[in-house]
């Protein structure tokens, strides 16, 4: 490699002693200079990304997120979470409402009330924080563990949900491949936020967070503003090759459209169905 470079330098060196091989010279130069600045630099440096303005971005998350239709937010003043009617249906047929397989989903170590879908106890491997939250059931305990909309339902609403039929609106709010269970203050403090004002301080689980967003937001038809999918790029382009997600059927994550029914909702966990019977066995057997 070394003996390469040296011919290399000895017919450049050259090349400049004669004025249009010194013009072709001083091209390559050039052209070799731009491509280190333009795509060497951007992928080691950070302020060097950002100075010249790329993400860097590739994988199947980012060109969804390419995708995604940029707009100004609609206005929020009709806005009433309400309107999306969460915990109102049980998407999977199994008895149980949305919060409940959530948790059943989500948490290990799970109890259940001998009704066979209130979940009494569980731990929680938080994504969010990457703190492990006991969770117990409780009016001062329960609140440890919240289920969160990974598009928070403000944000859908000014992102085009809005315009959609109410019968839309609580597929939304109630399908699970949009939920997770989350600590409680850090999804306090996420509240309504978009990519661009806030991510996980668990910084191994930003790009994850941020597939789900670009992956909700492709499946739902919701807009994004421009400075959101810049932040939603920016994050992209510390995972390259990162795939699109969304709450996973049996916890982790699911590709883009795993388990999407007709109505968008995605399936839950069969299990739900047999610790319902389950329950119901164990109430007549005890007599």
């Amino acid at each position: 490699m070394r003996i390469a470079v040296t011919v290399w330098s000895r017919h450049m060196v050259r090349a400049l002693c004669r004025p249009l091989g010194r013009f072709a010279a001083l091209l390559a130069i050039a052209a070799i200079l731009g491509l280190v600045i333009g795509i060497v630099l951007p992928r080691v440096s950070e302020p060097v990304r950002r100075a010249t303005g790329g993400t860097m971005a590739f994988g199947e998350a980012a060109d969804l997120a390419r995708g995604l239709t940029v707009a100004e937010p609609h206005a929020s003043a009709s806005y009433d979470r309400d309107l999306f009617a969460f915990r109102s249906t049980d998407p999977d047929g199994n008895g149980c409402d949305v919060r409940e397989d959530v948790l059943a989903r989500d948490l290990t170590d799970v109890v259940f009330d001998t009704d066979g879908c209130t979940v009494r106890s569980g731990t929680l491997a938080d994504p969010y924080t990457g703190q492990e939250v006991r969770f117990r059931r409780g009016k001062s305990t329960s609140s440890a563990v919240q289920i969160d909309h990974v598009v928070a339902l403000r944000n859908a609403w000014i992102s085009g949900a809005d315009t959609w039929e109410l019968s839309r609106r609580i597929d939304f709010a109630n399908d699970p491949g949009v939920l997770l269970a989350v600590q409680g203050q850090a999804n306090q403090e996420k509240s309504d936020a978009s990519a661009d004002h806030w991510l996980p301080p668990n910084e191994g689980f930003r790009c994850d967070y941020v597939a789900m967003q670009v992956s909700i937001k492709h499946t739902w038809g919701l807009s994004v503003t421009r400075t959101e999918r810049t932040a939603m790029l920016e994050t992209l382009a510390s995972c390259p090759g990162q795939n699109a997600a969304m709450a996973g059927v049996t916890g982790g994550f699911a590709g883009v459209g795993a388990g999407v029914g007709a109505t968008g909702a995605h399936a839950m966990p069969m299990r739900g169905r047999r610790r319902v019977e389950g329950a119901r066995l164990c109430t007549l057997g005890a007599g």
